[in-house]
């Protein structure tokens, strides 16, 4: 007898798998958890095959569930090929969205994905630029939504997301030692005076060892050791390193993931990109907070 895979069932195990639970999974797919769980029973049930390992205080995937995700997403994004490009849309049009470059990674590739696969003839307009010019540029009407990394927020902020701030340099480098302190900024990096405040009231010295306009010098910079810089916990890149916490530098203070926007849309989709982008951040793996000294 043949038996026929539901892509509904599909999408709710791959948004379970990508969402870390039925929770998640559920605010995703704007379906309750019971719907969802339901949806996962009946193609546990339809493949004889146990997918989810329920044994743990998470869930987790088990060995077919993991062979099973492969092909559940091949499908889901056939569908979805599919009925994008041999169907209507209900809409059509642009987001812009602006971003820093250095929490464009993991979240707002899959955010794009999902928003495409859900409304495939509306483009993403997706602008990377430094917090600052993205605020003042989005107080001037240029961006639908911004996300932004800051100490706090200002009016209109929604926090999506918290990030440790860390000193980062080269691997097994020696520059956090020196004294003064060589730093390198851009200089419309907007943790730059955050690291230096925090140098001040711990009475260190610092000197600026490169002050460009290009991340890439700084990043070259930083990671020849030829200074020290600061980057969000998880953003460094694979030829820096974090700073040891017992080294003798000040603690920096966590950084909000803001959302701007969200609260006064001008069209439905907009704020369907929010809530993936809400989904996307608050499914990063937790990280441990530490207060500033």
């Amino acid at each position: 007898m043949v038996r026929n895979l539901d892509i509904t069932t599909l999408r709710s195990f791959v948004a379970v798998a990508d969402n870390g639970g039925v929770t998640r999974a559920a605010g995703f797919l704007h379906l309750t958890q019971s719907a969802v769980s339901m949806q996962l029973k009946r193609l546990e049930e339809l493949l004889g095959l146990d997918l989810l390992d329920r044994s743990g205080r998470g869930i987790a995937l088990t060995p077919a569930g993991e062979q099973m995700l492969a092909y559940a997403r091949r499908m889901v994004a056939l569908n979805d090929e599919v009925m994008g490009r041999l169907t209507d849309q209900a809409f059509e049009g642009e987001v812009v969205l602006g971003i820093p470059h250095d929490v464009v990674y993991p979240v707002v590739p899959r955010v794009l994905k999902q928003f495409n696969a859900l409304f495939p003839r509306v483009n993403v307009n997706l602008v990377t630029s430094n917090t600052k010019q993205l605020k003042a540029e989005f107080e001037r009407g240029a961006y639908d939504l911004i996300v932004t990394t800051e100490t706090g927020g200002s009016h209109g902020a929604e926090t999506i997301h918290d990030m440790p701030l860390r000193w980062v340099g080269a691997p097994g480098g020696s520059a956090w030692r020196q004294q003064p302190l060589r730093l390198g900024f851009c200089r419309s990096c907007i943790f730059r005076r955050v690291a230096t405040e925090a140098l001040d009231a711990a009475g260190i010295q610092w000197e600026m060892a490169v002050d460009s306009e290009s991340d890439r010098t700084v990043e070259a910079t930083v990671s020849a050791d030829l200074a020290v810089g600061v980057l969000l916990e998880g953003t460094q890149p694979a030829h820096q390193e974090l700073i040891d916490e017992g080294a003798a530098l000040p603690v920096l203070p966590v950084q909000q993931i803001n959302l701007y926007g969200a609260d006064k849309v001008r069209v439905p989709y907009v704020s369907d990109l929010a809530d993936l982008l809400r989904t996307g951040f608050a499914a990063l793996r937790p990280v441990t907070l530490r207060a500033a000294s």
